[in-house]
């Protein structure tokens, strides 16, 4: 028997509408992000609903700039929005669109407003309009500006328009109810006097409308049939219904559900720029960052952040998801897709004896043993080697331990049973160079030797190694939730020092050389990584992704 698909509220609601022939059955979602930063963890999951919703039920979704606001606006943030939508795997329908687009239409409702007595210029100063407004406890008083003839306020308005008022000396309020339970139904600010070049519209305007102004008559111009927003905007859900209402124009329905909170991130725009501003990170695309562009960088695949957030679902309720959900799914897509290639972090020398000096092969070994269309590559093999300097202890103590050691065996992986005779140690006492001898009957694929080895190591082949850069990378915070976790404490309380590890000396196969800056790679038994951005083909980069296993539960305990 066929099992019942089972629908999240927001599918519900939409089916219940196409069931019902409203909106002619159409389904039009839009993204409104506000250009002011770099997207983050969180609109993720908004881009993934919202786009994924369209698609299911055959319908649009809109890329729309919520630009009202030109102090914190700039079009490097346009540019990075629409390329983390695409690095995603959406398309949005038609042009790319902008609140600014309908600035003279959002001026003809606000003269509409005035006319029908809905909306009045204030001279009231913030602090004013603030204590006018009450406590959630007690009514708001009207403002004395209130009570200004349609007459005046659509001069005193047009003034505004044409900049002969000073910014902040007034404002246009909506008149609802100073009594309401719901404090952004008394009288909130339409628009403010804003004398800020705009990066669209240059310094044809000085007013611009509030969030709440733009919002829900931009879904409305634009035929939005669901608007969907987390939520925190649950409580403006009224006056984006009744703002809509006094203009008789489309009426979108507005849905919320609960935000994407993921433990050891934020994300506040204001706090992520803050770490940016003061330098804690290197810039909004640091493989540490909760953005978008952070997580791209750091190689996380688009893949496993769409099903990340397809697979928590949609809720109303607000919580905190563990972050070791989203680990799982980078590692679940990087097993399948990443090359494993070999590459030592932190290298000792190992010479092999009884191998002819001057001898090189060439060993074939398969790119993933996952993908058997990921086919082979060549790697070069000598006598002298590196390998991890933890792969050898002069003294191992657990009977367990299958790594080198003096008198035991491994096999070089890809290559050949190796036996430890020797090692030498410099001045300090730390091991410089391991001696072994091979089994030349043993190499891989045509081992007739008889020779046994539980362990296998990685190497780089030292006259063919190339010299790279490796960054290792931890959870930005030490603590899941940095911004709620003690009261008192600032978020950046919780930064971690210890979040990037810069390693200058490691060693890679050659064939990294020719990697593209897009191929996920294992670096066997290290973890994954992936070329940085500013890696160049004489200064190799790699940026860890993530470990091979989730190992947090280790380092939180050092």
């Amino acid at each position: 028997m066929e099992e019942k698909e089972v629908l999240n509220f927001i599918e519900q609601i939409i089916e219940e509408d196409i069931h019902n022939k409203k909106n002619d059955g159409r389904v039009h979602t839009r993204f409104p992000p506000e250009p002011n930063g770099y997207l983050h963890v969180g609109h993720a999951k908004s881009i993934c609903l919202n786009f994924a919703l369209a698609a299911k039920y055959g319908g649009k979704t809109n890329l729309r700039f919520d630009d009202t606001n030109p102090s914190t606006e700039e079009t490097e943030y346009v540019e990075s929005i629409k390329k983390d939508i695409q690095w995603l795997g959406y398309q949005w329908d038609g042009e790319v669109l902008y609140a600014s687009d309908y600035f003279g239409q959002l001026y003809e409702y606000a003269i509409q407003l005035i006319k029908a007595g809905k909306a009045y210029v204030d001279d009231s100063t913030p602090e004013a309009i603030a204590e006018m407004k009450g406590t959630p406890t007690t009514p708001g008083t009207i403002s004395p500006y209130a009570a200004r003839s349609i007459e005046e306020n659509l001069d005193l308005f047009e003034q505004m328009k044409t900049g002969e008022f000073e910014d902040g000396s007034k404002v246009l309020r909506a008149r609802i109810d100073m009594a309401s339970s719901n404090m952004h139904m008394r009288d909130p600010i339409l628009y403010r006097i804003k004398k800020v070049p705009h990066h669209r519209t240059g310094s044809t305007w000085n007013i611009y409308p509030m969030y709440d102004m733009a919002h829900g008559y931009s879904d409305s111009i634009e035929g939005i049939t669901h608007s969907v927003c987390t939520l925190e905007f649950e409580v403006h859900r009224p006056l984006y219904n009744w703002l809509i209402e006094q203009v008789e124009v489309f009426h979108p329905q507005q849905i919320e559900f609960a935000r994407g909170n993921v433990s050891y991130m934020i994300t506040s725009k204001r706090k992520l720029l803050k770490l940016v501003k003061d330098n804690y990170v290197s810039g909004w695309d640091d493989p540490r960052m909760p953005t978008i562009s952070g997580m791209r960088r750091r190689g996380i695949p688009a893949e496993a952040l769409r099903n990340f957030w397809i697979g928590i679902g949609v809720a109303r309720r607000e919580n905190l998801i563990d972050i070791s959900h989203l680990e799982f799914h980078v590692r679940e897509v990087l097993n399948r897709t990443a090359i494993r290639v070999m590459g030592v972090l932190n290298p000792v020398k190992l010479v092999i004896t009884n191998y002819p000096d001057d001898k090189t092969e060439t060993l074939e070994i398969i790119n993933n043993p996952e993908d058997k269309d990921a086919g082979s590559r060549k790697v070069p093999f000598s006598k002298t080697l590196y390998i991890e300097r933890e792969d050898f202890k002069k003294e191992p103590q657990n009977k367990k331990y299958f790594r080198l050691a003096p008198g035991k065996n491994v096999r070089l992986k890809g290559a050949y049973i190796i036996h430890c005779e020797d090692f030498i140690v410099n001045e300090d006492g730390i091991v410089s160079e391991i001696h072994c001898t091979y089994y030349p009957d043993s190499r891989s694929g045509s081992d007739t030797s008889g020779v046994k080895a539980k362990g296998t190591l990685h190497w780089v082949s030292i006259p063919h190694a190339v010299k790279a850069e490796a960054r290792i990378y931890d959870r930005l915070f030490t603590v899941p939730e940095p911004i709620n976790h003690e009261e008192g404490k600032d978020f950046l309380d919780f930064y971690n020092e210890n979040s990037l590890k810069i390693l200058p000396n490691i060693y890679v196969e050659p064939s990294l050389k020719d990697i593209s800056k897009d191929t996920h790679l294992q670096f066997m038994r290290k973890g994954y990584f992936i070329l940085d951005e500013d890696s160049t083909f004489d200064n190799l980069i790699f940026n860890q992704t993530t470990t091979l296993r989730d190992t947090w539960g280790k380092i939180s305990k050092r």
